[in-house]
C-alpha cells in the first residue's frame, strides 16, 4: 500500500547511514534470547517485510520501473537479535507484479524474487527463510513457480495478497494454485492491503492510519471468509492458510459466523461449522498487542493455530514480552506459538 512503499523510501534515505554501520561495526547489540520456564526457546517470525527493488533491466519501458528503487535487503541482524527472533519467514508483500499482463513479466519479477531470497537465506541460514512469490494472476504459472521456490531455491511457504484486481481468490480459476499449496503442504501466509478491493477510494483516508488499522483486518477477514464459504478449503483439506494482523476480524467475531449457515436463505455449501476451518485449516499471527487480545485469539483457534507475528520493520511494539507475560497460557502454548508451529510449518530445525 502506498504508505508502506513511502515508509521504505523514506527509511532508505534516513537510515542508509545507519545501515551501512551495522554491517560494518563489530559494536552490535547482544542477542536476545528468549526462554520459558527456564529453557531456551526458538522464535520464530512470520511476518517479516522485505522491499526487494528489481533490475532496471527487467522493468524498463513498463509501467513497474518504481519498482526498480527502494532500500533493498538491509542487514537486519542487529533487528533481530534486539527483538529476540532466531529466524525471520522473510517475504515480499505488495503485490503490485499482480497488475503485469505479460506472462513472462510476471515469471521474472517473482523469480527474481525467490533467487534472491536463496541467496540471502544462503547467506544467513541460520536466520532468514525465504517465502516465495508467485503470480497469481496466472493460477497455473503461480502453482508451477511454487513448486520452483520450494524445490530449486529452498522456499519455506509462500505469500499471497489478499485478491487479485479485486477479484477473489475463492474462485474457480485460482484452483492450481490453491491445490499445489495443499500437495506441497505448504503454508501460505495471506497479508492484506489495505481493503483497495473492498473500499471506495479514499474511504479510509485521513487521520488514524485507517487504511492499516481498519482496512488490513477488514481485508483478511473477507479473504478468510471467501476460502470458507465458497469451498476452497473443503476442496483442499490440507491446506494451511496463516491470516496476517491476527486473522483480521474472523477470530474476534466468530461466533456470528459460526450461526450464519443455520439461518435460512444464506446458501450455505460447507460441511463443517467455520470455527472448524479456524482450528485446522486457518491460522494467525500474534499480532494482537494484549494479553486479553491472545488469550481470545488462542481461546478460539487454540495454541496450534496461532504464530509469531512482528511486521518488522514498521516499528510495531515488540510482541514478544506480552506472549511471555500472559497468565492464561501454559509455557507449552507459549513455546507453540513463538516457534513451535512454524518450525513444524516451516520445516525449520528446533
Amino acid at each position: 500500500m502506498p504508505n508502506r512503499r513511502q515508509f521504505l523510501k523514506t527509511m532508505a534515505a534516513t537510515t542508509a547511514g545507519a545501515c551501512l554501520t551495522s554491517r560494518i561495526t563489530a559494536q552490535t547489540p547482544a542477542r536476545r534470547q528468549i526462554s520459558i520456564g527456564g529453557r531456551r526457546v526458538k522464535v520464530i517470525d512470520v511476518h517479516n517485510h522485505w522491499d526487494m527493488p528489481l533490475p532496471m533491466e527487467l522493468v524498463k519501458g513498463t509501467p513497474f520501473e518504481e519498482h526498480a528503487k527502494g532500500p533493498g535487503l538491509d542487514d537486519r541482524s542487529a533487528v533481530l537479535d534486539r527483538l529476540g527472533i532466531d529466524v525471520a519467514a522473510v517475504s515480499v508483500n505488495d503485490f503490485w507484479w499482480y497488475d503485469a499482463k505479460d506472462r513472462g513479466l510476471a515469471r521474472a519479477i517473482c523469480g527474481y524474487h525467490n533467487e534472491t531470497l536463496a541467496t540471502w537465506n544462503r547467506q544467513h541460514p541460520d536466520r532468514l527463510v525465504g517465502m516465495a512469490s508467485v503470480p497469481l494472476q496466472f493460477p497455473d504459472l503461480a502453482a508451477e513457480m511454487l513448486q520452483e521456490a520450494v524445490t530449486r531455491f529452498g522456499a519455506r511457504g509462500v505469500t499471497v495478497g489478499g485478491h487479485v484486481a479485486g477479484e477473489s481468490l475463492s474462485l474457480a480459476r485460482f484452483d492450481p494454485f490453491w491445490a499445489k499449496a495443499a500437495e506441497m503442504r505448504e503454508l501460505v501466509f495471506m497479508h492484506p492491503n489495505g481493503s483497495a478491493n473492498l473500499l471506495k477510494e479514499g474511504a479510509l483516508a485521513g487521520r488514524g492510519g485507517l487504511g492499516n488499522i481498519v482496512g488490513n483486518p477488514l481485508e483478511t477477514t473477507v479473504f478468510l471468509s471467501r476460502l470458507m464459504f465458497d469451498g476452497t478449503f473443503d476442496k483442499f483439506p490440507a491446506l494451511r492458510v496463516c491470516g496476517a494482523h491476527g486473522g483480521g476480524y474472523l477470530p474476534s467475531y466468530l461466533g456470528r459466523t459460526d450461526v450464519a449457515c443455520g439461518r435460512p436463505n444464506q446458501n450455505c455449501i460447507i460441511k463443517r461449522k467455520p470455527a472448524d476451518y479456524l482450528r485446522e485449516q486457518i491460522l494467525a499471527d500474534s499480532m494482537v498487542f494484549t494479553g486479553d487480545g491472545l488469550r481470545h485469539l488462542v481461546a478460539e483457534l487454540g495454541a496450534g493455530q496461532v504464530v509469531y507475528g512482528t511486521d518488522t520493520p514498521f516499528g510495531w511494539p515488540a510482541p514478544v514480552d506480552y506472549i511471555l507475560n500472559t497468565p492464561s497460557l501454559s509455557n507449552a502454548e507459549k513455546e507453540q506459538i513463538l516457534g513451535g508451529n512454524l518450525m513444524k510449518l516451516l520445516r525449520i530445525a528446533s
